[in-house]
């Protein structure tokens, strides 16, 4: 239980009674107290007794609060230290001002704060360890305090002679004593080492904010130069694709040699066209002007097409397409032409990194949220969890780089942003040896076909 002032007053003031009454009490046998000699006379023995009776009651009764006395002192002192351990070695600072602002008392740890020996800090305005921009606020403060009779606080740097500035947080509320004068209690906490962090967090956000401006400003210049370069390069492309398909149905027939040339001129220009348009989405997708259709799609139909399309491929690599059955067929929300892209990216995917005679299946399940996932599982080789880690980063390939299998590595990553564009969410999961799913979620529509 901590000791007030109040408690410590009541205390001295119960002392100091005793004291006068312990010095009353031995002045008394020690002042000459005679009786007439007609009264001494005339005591009979039961009057002389009944004196000395009493005389030995009231002796006792000193002797009662001389005992009383030395407990009391005792409890004082007692008081007294604990209460100036508690405020001399309390890790805030504490002062006591009175109303011209003058410091009556500090503790050890204001002291310290203030820059200045305690015995110094006497009779020293309070602001004069103020900053000059900052003495209009602890006015402030303290003309609160008197007025609300509320405890107020603030934050404030302090200045001295002998130490460097710290930053204070300050709390003042007001006492007064029992002869009626007013003073104010200030307590005063460092806040050093939390205000140098925050400016330190502070200026290390505006770096952030600037270094993100700069590469803001840098992948909108890669996005505009890719966007551009791919609008010239398509034009050519078209060119050079239409001329070769031309070679290829001529009349007469082109040779087995000229057949080869061709086929590889147009096997070459279809994988640059396709990167080509890859890089045009990734641009249009980064600058925000690609644009979406959005309408109610049947998802079995999309599945269905895309099988279809894919189906060339999967043959020519002797890979099972499968759609699973499942759930009653339908309807999403989605750009029906990006949904087949997305579906397209995965199938072919899951064709390229397959096992020889390997099996590809699609499916689809309802998800909390009136959305439905499509998955699409094959049997690869699947994937580390470093390389999931890694998965949907443009141009990165997962150590594929120099295999067998062509591909730019954006693929996975312009599905990923267009499904998200449509509203849904893609991700994956993967065992080695085992194979990889890859799956997408959209919003359901509401209608089954």
């Amino acid at each position: 239980m901590s000791i007030t002032d109040r408690q410590l007053d009541d205390a001295a003031l119960a002392v100091g009674v005793l004291q006068s009454l312990r010095r009353r009490a031995e002045d008394r046998p020690h002042s000459k107290v005679e009786l007439p000699l007609d009264i001494a006379r005339e005591m009979t023995p039961e009057d002389a007794q009944l004196l000395f009776h009493e005389l030995r009651v009231h002796q006792i009764e000193l002797e009662l609060q001389n005992e009383e006395l030395r407990r009391a002192q005792l409890a004082l002192e007692v008081a007294r230290e604990r209460y100036f351990d508690l405020y001399d070695m309390a890790p805030v600072g504490y002062c006591t001002v009175d109303d011209q602002g003058q410091i009556l008392e500090a503790n050890l740890t204001a002291a310290k704060l203030l820059g200045m020996p305690r015995s110094a800090l006497v009779k020293r305005r309070m602001r004069r360890f103020l900053a000059q921009d900052q003495q209009v606020l602890y006015q402030q403060c303290c003309q609160q305090v008197r007025t609300t009779g509320q405890t107020q606080s603030c934050e404030l740097q302090l200045l001295s002679d002998a130490a460097a500035p710290v930053w204070v947080s300050l709390a003042v509320n007001a006492t007064q004593s029992p002869d009626g004068v007013s003073t104010l209690r200030v307590m005063l906490k460092d806040v050093t080492e939390r205000k140098l962090l925050d400016a330190q967090l502070q200026q290390r956000n505006l770096e952030l904010e600037r270094t993100r401006e700069v590469a803001d400003k840098a992948n909108r210049a890669k996005s505009d130069f890719l966007a551009g370069m791919s609008h010239e390069l398509r034009s050519p492309l078209n060119a050079i694709l239409g001329f070769a398909q031309l070679m290829d149905a001529g009349k007469p027939a082109p040779t087995a040699l000229q057949k080869s040339a061709i086929d590889q001129i147009l096997h070459g220009g279809w994988y640059l066209l396709g990167l080509v348009n890859e890089i045009l989405d990734m641009a249009s997708i980064e600058s925000g002007q690609l644009a979406m259709t959005m309408g109610s799609e049947s998802l079995a139909e999309v599945l269905q097409d895309c099988q279809t399309m894919i189906a060339p491929q999967a043959d020519a690599r002797g890979i099972q397409i499968s759609l699973l059955p499942g759930m009653p067929v339908r309807r999403v929300q989605a750009d029906r032409r990006r949904l087949k892209q997305v579906v397209i990216n995965l199938l072919s995917n899951a064709i390229k990194y397959n096992r020889p005679q390997g099996s590809v299946q699609v499916g689809w399940s309802l998800r909390p949220g009136a959305r439905v996932r499509v998955s699409v599982t094959d049997t690869g080789l699947g994937l580390t969890p470093e390389q999931l880690a890694q998965l949907f980063q443009p141009f990165n390939r997962l150590g594929q780089k120099v295999g067998a299998e062509e591909g730019t590595g954006i693929g996975l990553t312009v599905s990923k942003r267009l499904v998200e564009m449509m509203g849904g969410s893609m991700g994956a999961t993967s065992t080695p040896g085992v194979g990889s799913e890859f799956w997408f979620e959209l919003a359901l529509d509401g209608a089954s076909v």
